[in-house]
């Protein structure tokens, strides 16, 4: 490059523009453009207060944009879905200070993606290695303890292990689309006893004269928002305690990026009772939250993974990505995938400790998803 290159931090994500931010990334994925980061910036679910305090990367060229890395401080480890706690309380009785660390992620999305922002061309690679390295220093003049890049792409892995960053290795369970021409089409490639399953359990969701739509652009108000934080908030009570997101994030999603919501909803009798939020890009659509206030039958299974998989077919998406956990998801055609993320740690009696570690760990995990995948939906070879 022929410029010398600068790397920046910002406490904010409205410091660069949505035009030069958006400029970077290679892709549509709506989880790392600047519309959505704002809209956790601005309704206060991101914050120092929350834990996750924004400290954003952009690399200058000749005073212009030409990289950038959504990035915090985080001073616990909620809101990841790559669990390091056991890591935190080795380090911290060994005598060390774990938090705060550094997080490259998007907060509360378990969602592979790019996190080092940089557009195609022939320096991309060189300025993603700018940025990691403008992270570590950053790490390292704050005195803080770790580096950790969360739900990464290939790509990125690949460059952050070159660098000596640990790899490890996650499972999500994602459906794809084979070209198939409908939903019958789908079924027509599983097991006999499987097409069967599913056939009862969309059946059975659409008793009690449940109606299901989909919202998206200008269909979205704020009454559905107000129905689905209602859902959020009662899924959330009871998975986490207190739920991440609070109730404007879901306004300023859809102002901000209304395009990309895809929202199923539910009603019964004129009244919402249950709804899934996902977002698109134009390969994959990202199921992320789920939530109902009355109990029904295969409901969850009809609005979270058979609708999506609908959707997907019909507007000629790649990918579904069902979010975190859930081996039960096998059995509905959603299939075992790694997920990777890379981990700096200072402090080199931690990193070996942590290797060791992750050597183990890693190879439960290939061999949970090899057995997982022996045991797909999908007809096999000479089967029926």
């Amino acid at each position: 490059m022929s410029d010398t290159p600068t790397i920046k931090t910002l406490q904010s994500i409205t410091e660069v523009s949505e035009a030069d931010w958006n400029a970077c990334l290679a892709n549509d994925h709506p989880f790392v453009m600047h519309q959505f980061l704002r809209a956790l910036e601005e309704s206060g679910s991101v914050s120092a207060e929350a834990g996750w305090m924004p400290y954003h990367l952009a690399l200058e060229l000749d005073g212009r944009i030409a990289g950038v890395a959504p990035m915090y401080v985080k001073g616990h480890s909620q809101g990841e879905y790559v669990f390091d706690h056991s890591w935190a309380h080795a380090y911290e009785r060994a005598g060390g200070k774990y938090y705060p660390k550094l997080q490259l992620s998007v907060p509360f999305s378990p969602v592979t993606g790019p996190r080092l922002l940089v557009p195609e061309g022939p320096e991309r690679e060189m300025r993603q290695r700018l940025l990691l390295q403008g992270a570590k220093e950053v790490a390292t003049r704050l005195n803080l303890s770790s580096v950790h890049a969360t739900f990464l792409e290939p790509e990125e892995r690949d460059l952050m292990e070159a660098d000596g960053l640990l790899i490890r290795t996650g499972e999500q369970f994602h459906w794809v689309n084979e070209g198939y021409e409908n939903f019958d089409d789908f079924l027509a490639q599983l097991s006999s006893r499987k097409r069967k399953a599913i056939r009862k359990e969309r059946a059975g969701a659409l008793e009690n004269d449940l109606e299901f739509e989909i919202l998206t652009g200008s269909d979205l108000s704020e009454i559905h928002w107000d129905a689905f934080f209602n859902f959020y908030i009662d899924t959330g009570n009871r998975k986490w305690g207190t739920p991440y997101l609070n109730r404007r994030f879901f306004s300023l999603l859809g102002e901000y990026l209304a395009d990309a919501v895809v929202l199923f909803m539910v009603s019964r009798e004129g009244r919402y009772i249950a709804g899934a939020l996902n977002l698109k890009s134009r390969d994959c659509l990202y199921g992320r939250y789920w939530g109902c206030v009355e109990d029904h039958r295969f409901l969850h299974f009809e609005t979270c993974y058979y609708r999506a998989i609908d959707y997907a077919i019909e507007h000629g998406i790649r990918r579904v990505e069902a979010g975190a956990q859930g081996p039960h998801k096998l059995a509905r055609g959603y299939l075992p995938v790694e997920t990777y993320s890379a981990h700096w740690l200072r402090d080199p009696g931690f990193h070996d400790a942590v290797a060791d570690y992750l050597q183990t760990e890693t190879r439960q995990v290939e061999a949970e998803i090899n057995y997982l995948a022996s045991h797909s939906p999908f007809r096999h070879e000479n089967s029926e």
